[in-house]
Protein backbone atom coordinates (compact mmCIF):
# COMPACT_ATOMS: atom_id res chain seq x y z
CA UNK A 1 0.00 0.00 0.00
CA UNK A 2 3.11 1.92 0.55
CA UNK A 3 4.02 2.17 -3.03
CA UNK A 4 0.57 2.43 -4.12
CA UNK A 5 0.64 5.69 -1.92
CA UNK A 6 3.65 6.91 -3.23
CA UNK A 7 2.77 6.37 -7.15
CA UNK A 8 0.37 8.79 -6.72
CA UNK A 9 1.83 11.31 -4.52
CA UNK A 10 4.53 11.32 -7.02
CA UNK A 11 1.54 12.06 -9.50
CA UNK A 12 0.34 14.63 -7.42
CA UNK A 13 3.30 16.54 -7.71
CA UNK A 14 4.25 16.14 -11.46
CA UNK A 15 1.14 17.20 -11.71
CA UNK A 16 1.15 20.74 -9.29
CA UNK A 17 4.22 21.49 -11.48
CA UNK A 18 2.17 21.90 -14.51
CA UNK A 19 -0.35 23.53 -12.91
CA UNK A 20 1.68 25.91 -11.34
CA UNK A 21 3.23 26.45 -14.82
CA UNK A 22 -0.03 27.53 -16.70
CA UNK A 23 -0.80 29.25 -13.68
CA UNK A 24 2.08 31.57 -13.78
CA UNK A 25 1.13 32.26 -17.73
CA UNK A 26 -2.62 32.41 -17.39
CA UNK A 27 -3.09 33.75 -13.43
CA UNK A 28 -5.59 36.06 -13.93
CA UNK A 29 -7.82 33.33 -15.59
CA UNK A 30 -7.17 30.56 -13.59
CA UNK A 31 -5.67 31.22 -10.02
CA UNK A 32 -8.47 31.83 -7.57
CA UNK A 33 -10.99 29.35 -8.51
CA UNK A 34 -9.37 25.80 -7.80
CA UNK A 35 -7.68 24.55 -5.16
CA UNK A 36 -4.61 21.67 -5.62
CA UNK A 37 -4.03 18.54 -4.36
CA UNK A 38 -1.02 20.04 -3.10
CA UNK A 39 -3.03 23.51 -1.21
CA UNK A 40 -4.75 24.47 1.51
CA UNK A 41 -7.37 26.90 2.56
CA UNK A 42 -7.14 27.89 6.38
CA UNK A 43 -9.19 29.83 8.78
CA UNK A 44 -5.76 31.87 9.48
CA UNK A 45 -4.08 32.76 5.99
CA UNK A 46 -8.17 34.11 5.51
CA UNK A 47 -7.66 32.83 1.91
CA UNK A 48 -10.74 32.37 -0.28
CA UNK A 49 -12.00 30.90 -3.99
CA UNK A 50 -14.19 33.10 -6.08
CA UNK A 51 -15.31 32.09 -8.93
CA UNK A 52 -15.59 33.00 -12.24
CA UNK A 53 -17.41 36.33 -12.66
CA UNK A 54 -16.67 36.82 -9.05
CA UNK A 55 -20.25 36.28 -8.18
CA UNK A 56 -19.42 33.61 -5.53
CA UNK A 57 -16.82 32.95 -2.98
CA UNK A 58 -15.95 30.07 -0.58
CA UNK A 59 -14.25 29.99 2.62
CA UNK A 60 -14.61 29.63 6.12
CA UNK A 61 -17.28 32.11 8.19
CA UNK A 62 -18.18 32.05 11.36
CA UNK A 63 -22.19 34.06 12.00
CA UNK A 64 -22.47 37.26 14.44
CA UNK A 65 -22.49 35.87 17.41
CA UNK A 66 -21.09 32.22 17.35
CA UNK A 67 -17.19 31.06 17.74
CA UNK A 68 -17.92 28.51 15.62
CA UNK A 69 -16.68 27.99 12.26
CA UNK A 70 -18.08 26.98 8.64
CA UNK A 71 -16.93 26.59 5.33
CA UNK A 72 -19.52 28.05 2.57
CA UNK A 73 -20.09 30.11 -0.29
CA UNK A 74 -21.50 32.86 -0.76
CA UNK A 75 -22.60 36.11 -2.96
CA UNK A 76 -19.76 38.01 -2.94
CA UNK A 77 -20.72 41.48 -4.94
CA UNK A 78 -24.07 41.56 -2.59
CA UNK A 79 -23.42 43.75 0.47
CA UNK A 80 -25.80 41.79 2.99
CA UNK A 81 -23.39 38.19 3.31
CA UNK A 82 -25.98 35.83 1.48
CA UNK A 83 -24.75 32.02 2.10
CA UNK A 84 -26.10 29.60 -0.18
CA UNK A 85 -24.54 26.35 0.90
CA UNK A 86 -22.80 25.15 3.84
CA UNK A 87 -20.75 21.95 4.32
CA UNK A 88 -19.81 21.49 7.47
CA UNK A 89 -23.14 22.65 8.66
CA UNK A 90 -24.05 20.06 11.37
CA UNK A 91 -20.45 19.32 12.98
CA UNK A 92 -18.78 23.09 13.34
CA UNK A 93 -14.93 23.93 14.06
CA UNK A 94 -15.15 24.93 17.36
CA UNK A 95 -12.27 27.57 17.17
CA UNK A 96 -9.91 29.03 14.23
CA UNK A 97 -7.69 25.99 13.40
CA UNK A 98 -9.67 24.73 10.37
CA UNK A 99 -8.12 23.29 7.31
CA UNK A 100 -9.70 22.49 3.74
CA UNK A 101 -7.42 20.30 1.70
CA UNK A 102 -7.52 17.46 -0.50
CA UNK A 103 -6.75 13.92 0.40
CA UNK A 104 -6.84 11.39 -1.63
CA UNK A 105 -10.07 12.22 -3.69
CA UNK A 106 -11.82 13.42 -1.22
CA UNK A 107 -12.21 16.97 -0.10
CA UNK A 108 -11.78 17.43 3.87
CA UNK A 109 -12.03 19.69 6.74
CA UNK A 110 -9.69 19.31 9.81
CA UNK A 111 -10.00 20.91 12.89
CA UNK A 112 -7.91 20.80 16.33
CA UNK A 113 -5.25 17.74 16.08
CA UNK A 114 -6.24 17.42 12.33
CA UNK A 115 -9.22 15.63 13.71
CA UNK A 116 -11.65 15.58 10.85
CA UNK A 117 -14.76 17.14 10.64
CA UNK A 118 -16.55 16.65 7.29
CA UNK A 119 -15.28 15.15 4.35
CA UNK A 120 -16.93 14.42 1.02
CA UNK A 121 -16.53 10.11 1.97
CA UNK A 122 -15.62 9.42 -1.95
CA UNK A 123 -14.58 5.94 -2.51
CA UNK A 124 -10.70 5.80 -3.42
CA UNK A 125 -10.54 4.95 -6.91
CA UNK A 126 -7.43 3.34 -8.81
CA UNK A 127 -7.02 6.22 -11.16
CA UNK A 128 -4.07 7.49 -10.63
CA UNK A 129 -4.96 11.08 -12.14
CA UNK A 130 -4.96 14.01 -9.60
CA UNK A 131 -8.07 15.65 -8.79
CA UNK A 132 -9.10 19.04 -8.12
CA UNK A 133 -10.97 20.69 -5.97
CA UNK A 134 -13.14 23.94 -8.01
CA UNK A 135 -15.80 26.63 -7.43
CA UNK A 136 -17.45 27.11 -10.81
CA UNK A 137 -19.55 30.14 -12.16
CA UNK A 138 -22.59 29.47 -10.91
CA UNK A 139 -21.79 28.58 -7.86
CA UNK A 140 -21.34 24.72 -7.98
CA UNK A 141 -18.31 23.66 -5.57
CA UNK A 142 -16.96 20.30 -7.49
CA UNK A 143 -14.24 17.59 -7.51
CA UNK A 144 -12.81 16.82 -10.37
CA UNK A 145 -10.39 14.81 -12.39
CA UNK A 146 -7.58 17.83 -13.10
CA UNK A 147 -7.55 16.55 -16.68
CA UNK A 148 -11.08 16.45 -17.15
CA UNK A 149 -13.00 19.77 -17.70
CA UNK A 150 -16.97 19.83 -17.40
CA UNK A 151 -19.54 17.27 -15.23
CA UNK A 152 -18.17 14.07 -17.09
CA UNK A 153 -15.13 14.42 -14.86
CA UNK A 154 -16.76 15.29 -11.59
CA UNK A 155 -16.18 13.07 -8.65
CA UNK A 156 -18.41 15.20 -5.83
CA UNK A 157 -20.52 18.30 -6.52
CA UNK A 158 -22.11 20.30 -4.09
CA UNK A 159 -25.28 20.82 -6.18
CA UNK A 160 -26.27 17.09 -4.97
CA UNK A 161 -26.18 18.05 -1.29
CA UNK A 162 -28.22 21.51 -0.72
CA UNK A 163 -28.53 22.93 2.34
CA UNK A 164 -31.06 25.89 2.32
CA UNK A 165 -30.76 27.39 -0.78
CA UNK A 166 -31.49 26.17 -4.51
CA UNK A 167 -29.86 28.38 -7.20
CA UNK A 168 -30.15 28.60 -11.13
CA UNK A 169 -28.91 25.16 -12.20
CA UNK A 170 -29.10 23.20 -9.44
CA UNK A 171 -31.92 20.65 -9.00
CA UNK A 172 -34.25 19.93 -6.26
CA UNK A 173 -35.82 16.11 -6.29
CA UNK A 174 -34.41 12.70 -7.21
CA UNK A 175 -31.33 11.85 -9.70
CA UNK A 176 -32.23 7.83 -9.98
CA UNK A 177 -28.85 7.09 -11.48
CA UNK A 178 -27.48 7.92 -8.65
CA UNK A 179 -29.65 7.17 -6.09
CA UNK A 180 -29.90 10.81 -4.64
CA UNK A 181 -33.14 12.92 -2.70
CA UNK A 182 -31.59 16.29 -2.89
CA UNK A 183 -34.01 18.36 -0.91
CA UNK A 184 -33.82 21.89 1.12
CA UNK A 185 -33.43 22.25 5.26
CA UNK A 186 -33.81 25.21 6.65
CA UNK A 187 -31.20 26.68 9.23
CA UNK A 188 -31.85 26.25 12.92
CA UNK A 189 -32.49 29.83 13.15
CA UNK A 190 -30.80 33.20 11.36
CA UNK A 191 -27.43 33.00 12.66
CA UNK A 192 -27.69 29.03 13.48
CA UNK A 193 -26.26 27.11 9.85
CA UNK A 194 -27.53 24.08 11.66
CA UNK A 195 -30.19 21.72 10.50
CA UNK A 196 -33.45 23.29 11.54
CA UNK A 197 -36.71 21.56 11.76
CA UNK A 198 -37.99 22.45 8.19
CA UNK A 199 -37.90 20.70 5.24
CA UNK A 200 -38.46 20.95 1.38
CA UNK A 201 -38.79 17.50 -0.36
CA UNK A 202 -40.30 16.02 -3.61
CA UNK A 203 -42.39 13.00 -3.09
CA UNK A 204 -42.65 10.93 -6.15
CA UNK A 205 -43.74 7.26 -4.47
CA UNK A 206 -47.31 7.46 -5.28
CA UNK A 207 -49.36 9.97 -7.50
CA UNK A 208 -47.76 12.36 -9.13
CA UNK A 209 -44.77 13.90 -7.89
CA UNK A 210 -45.52 16.35 -6.04
CA UNK A 211 -43.45 18.97 -2.93
CA UNK A 212 -43.77 18.94 0.32
CA UNK A 213 -42.67 21.60 3.07
CA UNK A 214 -41.97 19.23 6.08
CA UNK A 215 -42.38 20.19 10.16
CA UNK A 216 -40.51 18.10 12.05
CA UNK A 217 -40.76 15.41 9.30
CA UNK A 218 -45.15 16.08 9.37
CA UNK A 219 -46.69 17.88 6.07
CA UNK A 220 -47.51 21.52 6.19
CA UNK A 221 -48.20 22.48 2.63
CA UNK A 222 -47.96 20.99 -0.92
CA UNK A 223 -47.01 22.49 -3.76
CA UNK A 224 -49.55 21.10 -6.26
CA UNK A 225 -48.70 18.80 -9.16
CA UNK A 226 -46.45 20.49 -12.03
CA UNK A 227 -49.07 21.58 -14.73
CA UNK A 228 -46.43 22.32 -17.78
CA UNK A 229 -45.57 25.48 -16.65
CA UNK A 230 -45.85 25.94 -12.75
CA UNK A 231 -46.99 23.64 -9.57
CA UNK A 232 -50.39 24.35 -9.81
CA UNK A 233 -50.17 25.24 -5.74
CA UNK A 234 -48.15 27.93 -6.35
CA UNK A 235 -49.38 30.26 -8.69
CA UNK A 236 -47.11 33.15 -7.36
CA UNK A 237 -44.62 31.74 -9.58
CA UNK A 238 -45.09 33.46 -12.30
CA UNK A 239 -43.66 33.21 -15.70
CA UNK A 240 -40.55 35.87 -15.94
CA UNK A 241 -38.76 36.82 -18.55
CA UNK A 242 -35.40 36.67 -17.39
CA UNK A 243 -36.41 33.04 -15.96
CA UNK A 244 -37.29 29.81 -17.26
CA UNK A 245 -38.68 27.08 -15.23
CA UNK A 246 -38.45 23.26 -15.66
CA UNK A 247 -39.29 19.99 -14.13
CA UNK A 248 -38.43 17.03 -15.39
CA UNK A 249 -39.73 13.71 -14.66
CA UNK A 250 -38.00 10.40 -16.88
CA UNK A 251 -36.11 7.00 -15.67
CA UNK A 252 -33.21 9.19 -14.91
CA UNK A 253 -34.48 12.06 -12.93
CA UNK A 254 -37.50 13.35 -11.42
CA UNK A 255 -36.60 17.21 -10.17
CA UNK A 256 -37.02 20.95 -10.90
CA UNK A 257 -34.78 23.03 -11.77
CA UNK A 258 -34.43 27.09 -12.97
CA UNK A 259 -32.59 28.73 -14.92
CA UNK A 260 -31.49 32.77 -15.41
CA UNK A 261 -31.80 34.59 -19.44
CA UNK A 262 -29.89 37.74 -17.50
CA UNK A 263 -26.82 37.27 -15.49
CA UNK A 264 -26.71 40.26 -13.91
CA UNK A 265 -29.95 39.53 -12.35
CA UNK A 266 -29.66 37.01 -9.35
CA UNK A 267 -32.28 34.57 -8.01
CA UNK A 268 -32.92 32.26 -5.16
CA UNK A 269 -35.33 29.86 -3.57
CA UNK A 270 -34.83 29.72 0.25
CA UNK A 271 -36.55 27.20 2.56
CA UNK A 272 -36.64 29.84 6.19
CA UNK A 273 -36.62 29.03 9.34
CA UNK A 274 -39.97 30.62 9.69
CA UNK A 275 -42.08 27.68 8.02
CA UNK A 276 -42.21 29.06 4.50
CA UNK A 277 -40.07 28.58 0.59
CA UNK A 278 -39.20 31.81 -0.85
CA UNK A 279 -38.40 33.29 -4.21
CA UNK A 280 -35.66 36.28 -3.74
CA UNK A 281 -34.18 38.05 -6.33
CA UNK A 282 -32.40 41.17 -6.79
CA UNK A 283 -32.07 44.19 -9.21
CA UNK A 284 -29.27 44.55 -11.03
CA UNK A 285 -28.66 47.73 -9.45
CA UNK A 286 -28.93 47.87 -5.86
CA UNK A 287 -27.80 44.07 -5.48
CA UNK A 288 -30.44 43.93 -2.94
CA UNK A 289 -32.62 40.94 -1.99
CA UNK A 290 -36.44 41.28 -3.21
CA UNK A 291 -38.43 39.05 -1.76
CA UNK A 292 -41.01 37.86 -4.75
CA UNK A 293 -43.09 35.21 -2.98
CA UNK A 294 -43.45 33.10 -0.19
CA UNK A 295 -45.32 29.46 -0.48
CA UNK A 296 -47.46 28.85 1.86
CA UNK A 297 -48.69 31.98 0.80
CA UNK A 298 -51.77 32.31 3.35
CA UNK A 299 -51.58 31.49 6.77
CA UNK A 300 -55.38 29.49 6.31
CA UNK A 301 -55.78 28.15 3.01
CA UNK A 302 -52.51 26.80 2.31
CA UNK A 303 -51.93 24.70 5.35
CA UNK A 304 -52.31 20.89 4.52
CA UNK A 305 -55.53 19.53 4.52
CA UNK A 306 -56.63 22.58 6.19
CA UNK A 307 -60.47 21.71 5.74
CA UNK A 308 -60.46 17.96 5.16
CA UNK A 309 -62.08 15.44 2.52
CA UNK A 310 -64.24 16.54 -0.31
CA UNK A 311 -63.75 20.30 0.92
CA UNK A 312 -61.82 23.18 -0.12
CA UNK A 313 -60.60 26.85 1.25
CA UNK A 314 -61.68 29.66 0.07
CA UNK A 315 -60.61 32.77 1.77
CA UNK A 316 -63.56 34.98 0.36
CA UNK A 317 -65.86 32.91 2.40
CA UNK A 318 -66.99 32.72 6.08
CA UNK A 319 -65.89 30.34 7.42
CA UNK A 320 -63.09 29.70 4.65
CA UNK A 321 -63.71 26.01 4.35
CA UNK A 322 -66.87 24.83 2.18
CA UNK A 323 -68.07 21.41 1.25
CA UNK A 324 -68.03 20.94 -2.61
CA UNK A 325 -71.34 21.12 -3.99
CA UNK A 326 -73.06 17.80 -3.50
CA UNK A 327 -71.71 16.91 0.12
CA UNK A 328 -72.26 18.17 3.25
CA UNK A 329 -70.65 18.38 5.98
CA UNK A 330 -69.39 14.49 8.00
CA UNK A 331 -69.82 16.07 11.39
CA UNK A 332 -72.56 19.50 11.25
CA UNK A 333 -71.72 19.99 15.22
CA UNK A 334 -68.52 19.97 14.90
CA UNK A 335 -68.34 22.18 11.39
CA UNK A 336 -70.24 24.81 13.14
CA UNK A 337 -67.96 25.38 15.77
CA UNK A 338 -64.73 26.01 13.42
CA UNK A 339 -63.20 22.61 13.03
CA UNK A 340 -63.67 21.41 9.03
CA UNK A 341 -61.26 18.90 10.26
CA UNK A 342 -63.68 15.74 9.58
CA UNK A 343 -64.47 17.01 5.65
CA UNK A 344 -67.55 16.24 3.76
CA UNK A 345 -69.60 13.44 3.05
CA UNK A 346 -71.80 12.77 -0.21
CA UNK A 347 -75.41 13.74 -0.14
CA UNK A 348 -76.43 11.15 -2.54
CA UNK A 349 -74.19 7.79 -3.05
CA UNK A 350 -72.93 6.93 -6.78
CA UNK A 351 -74.57 5.14 -8.86
CA UNK A 352 -71.89 4.43 -11.27
CA UNK A 353 -73.79 4.75 -14.33
CA UNK A 354 -75.87 7.97 -15.01
CA UNK A 355 -73.26 10.22 -13.04
CA UNK A 356 -72.37 13.72 -13.60
CA UNK A 357 -69.38 15.93 -13.21
CA UNK A 358 -69.30 19.83 -11.81
CA UNK A 359 -66.70 21.68 -13.26
CA UNK A 360 -64.93 23.60 -9.94
CA UNK A 361 -62.78 26.70 -11.80
CA UNK A 362 -59.49 27.61 -10.16
CA UNK A 363 -58.51 25.81 -8.39
CA UNK A 364 -55.61 24.00 -6.41
CA UNK A 365 -55.94 20.44 -7.30
CA UNK A 366 -56.90 17.46 -4.52
CA UNK A 367 -53.43 15.64 -3.83
CA UNK A 368 -52.57 13.07 -6.15
CA UNK A 369 -51.83 9.91 -4.10
CA UNK A 370 -54.79 8.10 -5.40
CA UNK A 371 -54.31 9.76 -9.08
CA UNK A 372 -52.85 8.27 -11.98
CA UNK A 373 -51.65 10.14 -15.29
CA UNK A 374 -52.39 10.05 -18.99
CA UNK A 375 -50.47 12.34 -21.30
CA UNK A 376 -51.67 11.34 -24.39
CA UNK A 377 -55.34 11.85 -23.61
CA UNK A 378 -57.27 15.38 -24.01
CA UNK A 379 -59.95 15.63 -21.67
CA UNK A 380 -63.15 14.34 -23.29
CA UNK A 381 -61.35 10.63 -23.30
CA UNK A 382 -60.62 11.40 -19.94
CA UNK A 383 -63.95 12.20 -18.96
CA UNK A 384 -64.64 8.83 -20.51
CA UNK A 385 -62.03 6.77 -19.24
CA UNK A 386 -63.51 8.38 -15.38
CA UNK A 387 -67.21 7.45 -16.02
CA UNK A 388 -66.16 3.97 -17.02
CA UNK A 389 -64.48 3.89 -13.96
CA UNK A 390 -66.70 3.35 -10.83
CA UNK A 391 -64.06 4.81 -8.16
CA UNK A 392 -63.21 7.62 -9.96
CA UNK A 393 -64.28 10.50 -7.77
CA UNK A 394 -62.35 13.50 -10.48
CA UNK A 395 -60.18 14.37 -13.09
CA UNK A 396 -58.07 17.28 -14.74
CA UNK A 397 -55.73 18.05 -17.46
CA UNK A 398 -52.46 17.09 -16.43
CA UNK A 399 -50.80 20.01 -18.53
CA UNK A 400 -52.68 23.37 -18.73
CA UNK A 401 -50.34 24.75 -21.73
CA UNK A 402 -51.86 24.83 -25.26
CA UNK A 403 -55.44 24.62 -23.98
CA UNK A 404 -54.65 21.54 -22.19
CA UNK A 405 -53.45 18.38 -22.50
CA UNK A 406 -53.00 14.84 -20.55
CA UNK A 407 -55.69 12.84 -17.70
CA UNK A 408 -55.29 12.84 -14.44
CA UNK A 409 -57.92 10.77 -12.76
CA UNK A 410 -58.44 10.32 -8.78
CA UNK A 411 -60.09 6.98 -7.56
CA UNK A 412 -60.58 7.27 -3.83
CA UNK A 413 -61.48 10.84 -1.77
CA UNK A 414 -60.27 14.30 -2.51
CA UNK A 415 -58.02 15.96 -0.06
CA UNK A 416 -56.33 19.19 0.40
CA UNK A 417 -58.26 21.48 -2.02
CA UNK A 418 -58.70 25.50 -2.39
CA UNK A 419 -59.49 28.21 -4.74
CA UNK A 420 -57.94 30.78 -6.40
CA UNK A 421 -58.82 34.08 -8.10
CA UNK A 422 -56.53 33.44 -10.58
CA UNK A 423 -54.35 30.50 -12.21
CA UNK A 424 -56.02 27.74 -10.34
CA UNK A 425 -57.41 24.87 -12.74
CA UNK A 426 -60.40 23.51 -13.53
CA UNK A 427 -61.34 20.83 -12.05
CA UNK A 428 -63.89 18.17 -12.70
CA UNK A 429 -65.69 16.30 -9.66
CA UNK A 430 -67.58 13.22 -10.02
CA UNK A 431 -71.80 13.80 -8.54
CA UNK A 432 -74.57 11.59 -8.47
CA UNK A 433 -77.13 12.67 -10.87
CA UNK A 434 -79.44 14.14 -8.27
CA UNK A 435 -77.00 16.32 -6.71
CA UNK A 436 -75.92 17.89 -10.10
CA UNK A 437 -77.38 21.36 -10.07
Amino acid sequence: MKGVRKTYDNSCTLSFLLVFFVLLLFRPAFSINTLSCTESLTISNIRTLVSPGNVFELGFFRTTSSSRWYLGIWYKKVSERTYVWVANRDNPLSDSNGTLKITGNNLVILGHSNKSVWSTNLTRRNERSPVVAELLANGNFVIRYFNKIGASGFLWQSFDFPTDTLLPEMKLGYDLKKGLNRFLTSWKNSDDPSSGEISYKLDTQRGLPEFYLLKDGLRAHRSGPWNGVRFNGIPEDQKLSYMVYNFTENSEEVAYTFRMTNNSIYSRLKISPEEYLGRLTTTPISLEWNLFWTSPAEPQCDVYKTCGSYAYCDVNTTPVCNCIQGFKPLNVQQWDLRDPSGGCIRRTRLSCSGDAFTRMKNMKLPETTNATVNRRIGLKECEKRCLSDCNCTAFANADIRNGGTGCVIWTGQLDDMRNYAVDGQDLYVRLAAADRV
